[in-house]
């Protein structure tokens, strides 16, 4: 079925049409303080079950398949044209369209986010209901405090990168034409929790559009402007006019007269300067690109500029296709090369999805039991505005190391003028770049190399998944140090960053504010509709032992909530209980439980008074995790519901075509393989000196468990999670567990790693 997608993909909120760039480049104003992650990015632990469930499961046999209608094809060399007529003639549509043959536009391009809940909208139709000023809520309850507080379950950065990868793989809601729905966030320069200086007075941000028919008589409703499957939409777009544009060959807006490579810059992605003489395809436009619009890399999803470790992930994806084409007989054409490629392209995205991400994060998903048509796949609205954010769990910078052999001492003065953190050694230039450098810098990712940023993500762990966000994001989301910084580099984080920059743009106020814009479920009513019990207290919220302050003389009495002192921290301790002191390496690269003078649950009492009031993302991200998980109950549930109908509502998951295995035997190209051998195979970074799983800190590259989830997917782990009960009845324990609900089962567990950090969490803080 041919792809349909009359429209151009939109912008993010707030976007407008640059009169510079080329076609289709679409820019962020830089006056306008705008959310660009429509639904970003998550994390997850170690320590997990694995996902016995996910469908790696063998494929029925031809006879099998015969009896069963949903399953994709089966291979039959009698008919004509034997397994590659198959493979064209079954292939996923590029919009989602077709996918569910009973009702063609379930899932696709276009259609509107489902809810689970009925819409929370003060007058029925689409008036935001009130709620605390954003910014003063975050500035109580999201403030990091300038304090690292790592994944309990050593998480590496690829939690996050990857989550990213897949959000902009099926979610980007539409913001077309919504221009003069203006949402305004109250910044209040004398709130005495207030660090940071805004010359603009307020943050702003636009509405998502309405739904037609939607928001004027009926309550508001929300489109997806990409399809709701895991497809490898961000390598190949949803269009013939784009996927024409990024194979290499002709130009005629016909792909299937292409080339079966992905165009390419000496193997990085192609920026909008490479076909000159073309229309480019939209991308968006942030931070540096303004200056130079061409600069701008184009892949399948819009987004791909966004951050290094986002583009460098697009960018492995690209190689890893161009890859399996080159391995391909050339007694195929250009279109069946391609065909086989994205087929196996997009199951290998799905099965490092199912088998090595989930897991990391502890999601443990019910069995798979072949593909159901009366389950609808489609990204829920409150999964893509409220549970598939995990914003705390991004790091303020990005790492890697460069061989000294490979970097010349003109090359690290660059990176350093460009505000990089160098530190060079014999054997290799360690740089952290913050995510101010990181954001709208594609060119950045080829200095560094694509190898060395793939490792890099791989050996740091990402922070927890809390209430807390580090201010690259809180503060200057997407902002770059102004002209006036004599030194870029000192703006990499703690105290010295608020002196750079000169705007708020805070990624936690936005989340709560886009809640309200979609109409988000109050907290416990969200619980309810997912099956949870309603929670009582704010003591039961976050799993503390009171929700009173503290009768403590540093704290004042009269008003606890506007004393900056309700913030402090007293206590860090490591993974394994370890007491760790402040302003040490140490405190800035292990700390893994942190106690504060007051606890989360005192804050959010005098914030909202009554335990029903609590917005449905303030409250999620507040709940202490499930044991062996990144999550709380309610995020844990909302990420397992939509992983299963992701997983079971899709005709062309892995699990359900048989073509898979087919190709397999035929071409020896399998897609049972793992992030890391993916990255071996398409850089410079041996196979042996990445984890088992990049998706779980180790320092060794060593993997604490005897077999990898992608080898045994669907089994269950039977090693015993050890873990310490570090709650402090005193004050707030971050990385709180709560144990195991009856909603979710996560009995089995990896045992938790020895500490296994090198040097090199984020500096000047504590």
């Amino acid at each position: 079925m041919p792809a349909t997608n009359p429209t151009p993909f939109p912008p993010p909120s707030g976007s407008r049409q640059n009169t510079n760039p080329p076609s289709g480049l679409r820019s962020w104003p830089s006056r306008r303080l705008v959310l660009a992650l429509a639904a970003p990015v998550i994390l997850g632990g170690l320590g997990i079950v694995a996902v016995a469930n996910a469908g790696d499961t063998a494929p029925a046999s031809d006879a099998e398949s015969a009896a069963e209608p949903g399953v994709v094809a089966q291979v039959d060399d009698s008919e004509a044209g034997g397994l590659v007529a198959q493979v064209l003639a079954t292939s996923r549509s590029l919009d989602g369209s077709g996918n569910n043959l009973d009702d063609p536009t379930l899932g696709s391009v276009g259609t509107i986010y489902p809810r689970t809940a009925e819409a929370n909208y003060a007058d029925n139709i689409g008036t935001l209901v009130d709620g605390p000023d954003e910014r003063y809520l975050s500035n109580r309850i999201f403030n990091d405090s300038n304090q690292n507080v790592f994944s309990e379950n050593d998480v590496t950065h690829w939690g996050f990168v990857w989550g990213q990868f897949l959000d902009h793989t099926f979610g980007l809601r539409d913001t077309s034409g919504s221009d003069d729905e203006e949402l305004v966030m109250a910044y209040d320069p004398d709130d005495p929790l207030e660090t940071f200086t805004n010359d603009l007075g307020a943050m702003m941000t636009t509405r998502s559009t309405a739904a037609a028919g939607t928001g004027v008589d009926s309550t508001r409703e929300q489109v997806n402007t990409v399809s709701s499957f895991i497809d490898a939409w961000a390598v190949y777009g949803g269009s013939d006019e784009r996927l024409d544009w990024l194979r290499e060959g002709s130009l005629d807006g016909d792909p299937t007269n292409n080339d079966a490579t992905l165009l390419n810059a000496d193997g990085y992605l192609p920026t909008a300067a490479d076909r000159p003489d073309s229309e480019t395809p939209t991308a968006e436009l942030m931070g540096r690109l303004f200056a130079d619009p061409t600069a701008a890399v184009i892949a399948g999803d819009v987004r791909a500029n966004e951050n290094i470790g986002l583009t460098a992930a697009h960018t492995l994806f690209l190689r890893e296709h161009n890859r399996i084409v080159d391995s391909l007989p050339d007694t195929l054409d250009e279109e069946e090369k391609f065909a086989i490629a994205r087929r196996v392209l997009s199951a290998m995205q799905q099965y490092i999805t199912y088998n090595e991400f989930l897991p990391a994060m502890g999601v443990s998903l019910d069995a798979y039991d072949g593909y159901d048509a009366d389950v609808d796949p489609s990204i829920s609205n409150e999964f893509a505005t409220v549970g598939y954010r995990a914003h705390s769990q991004i790091h303020g910078e990005l790492e890697a190391a460069i061989p000294r052999s490979e970097i010349t001492d003109d090359e690290i003065d660059r990176l350093e003028a460009q505000g990089l953190e160098v530190s060079v050694d014999d054997d290799a230039v360690e740089i952290a770049v913050p995510l101010s450098v990181a954001f709208g810098n594609p060119g950045l990712l080829t200095e560094i190399g694509l190898g060395n940023m793939l490792a890099g993500l791989a050996s740091e762990a990402a922070y927890a998944n809390d209430e807390h966000i580090d201010n690259q994001l809180r503060s200057v989301l997407f902002q770059i140090p102004g002209p006036e910084v004599e030194n870029p580099a000192d703006c990499l984080d703690g105290e010295a960053l608020p002196g750079c920059f000169s705007v708020v743009n805070d990624l936690g106020a936005l989340d709560v504010i886009r809640g309200a814009d979609h109409g988000m479920p109050t907290y416990n009513d969200l619980r309810e509709s997912y099956g949870l019990d309603r929670i009582s207290s704010f003591s039961e919220l976050t799993g503390e032992s009171t929700e009173e302050f503290p009768d403590d003389p540093i704290v004042d009495s009269a008003n606890p909530i506007d004393d900056p002192d309700i913030l402090d921290f007293v206590s860090l301790a490591d993974a394994d209980g370890n007491e760790l002191t402040f302003g040490t390496d140490e405190a800035t690269t292990s700390a893994v439980t942190a106690t504060r003078r007051t606890t989360t649950a005192a804050r959010l009492k005098a914030i909202f008074s009554d335990v029903d009031e609590v917005d449905a993302f303030t409250a999620m991200v507040s709940e202490p995790h499930v044991e062996g998980s990144e999550f709380g109950e309610l995020q844990l549930a909302m990420w397992a519901s939509q992983f299963e109908a992701l997983r079971d509502g899709d005709r062309f998951f892995y699990g359900n075509d048989p073509l898979l295995d087919a190709i397999n035997a035929e071409y020896g190209i399998d897609y049972r393989r793992s992030l890391a051998e993916i990255i071996a195979d398409n850089t410079n970074i041996d196979r042996a000196d990445l984890p088992e799983s990049v998706f779980v800190l180790d320092a060794n590259g060593e993997s604490d468990s005897e077999d990898s989830s992608n080898e045994n997917a669907g089994e269950q782990s039977e090693a015993d999670l050890e873990s310490d009960d570090n709650d402090d009845d005193d004050g707030e324990r971050d990385n709180r567990a709560r144990p195991d609900s009856e909603n979710t089962d996560n009995t089995d567990r990896l045992p938790r790693r020895d500490g296994g950090r090198r040097d090199g969490g984020r500096r000047n803080r504590g």
